[in-house]
């Protein structure tokens, strides 16, 4: 009984193993203004488009990729948007105010995940998604 119960602990460990390492990361969705969906955030930083089909990447550093791992900006601590030439092209300030590299306000993301434009329209709706994570998918067209 006591090896057989060893055994059965150690399937059940291996089992454990298995399901963490094939566990999905979870995705947050991202819907435009009419709450249709149009893409994805994963915590991992994979950036989806509203098909599950992968267009881009956000690093841990700030790094933003293209679907084939091509730099094409940077999120700056300070809440600098770059392109990849390092050009300063918006600011993402902590309140969610969204400004392009002239200190034009283009946009809000608000606490509560709504998107809205310049205007204040609604132009989406994030949830769990970080809110410069938010402004990158909606105002600088990264992917």
């Amino acid at each position: 009984m006591k090896h057989n119960l060893k055994h059965l602990l150690t399937f059940f460990s291996i089992l454990a193993v298995f399901f963490a390492a094939t566990a999905p990361v979870s995705a947050q969705t991202i819907k435009d203004g009419n709450y249709r969906t149009i893409g994805y955030i994963k915590s991992d930083g994979t950036v989806q488009d509203g098909s599950y089909r992968t267009i881009g990447y956000i690093k841990s550093n700030g790094t933003l990729q293209d679907g084939s791992y091509r730099t094409v900006g940077y999120l700056k601590d300070n809440g600098t948007v770059q392109n990849a030439n390092y050009s300063t092209i918006g600011y993402i300030k902590s309140d969610g105010t969204v400004q392009n590299g002239s200190y034009r306000t283009i946009g809000y993301v608000k606490s509560d995940g709504t998107v809205q434009d310049g205007n204040y329209r609604t132009i989406g709706h994030v949830s769990g998604v970080k809110r410069h994570w938010a402004a990158a998918f909606f105002f600088f067209d990264f992917w």
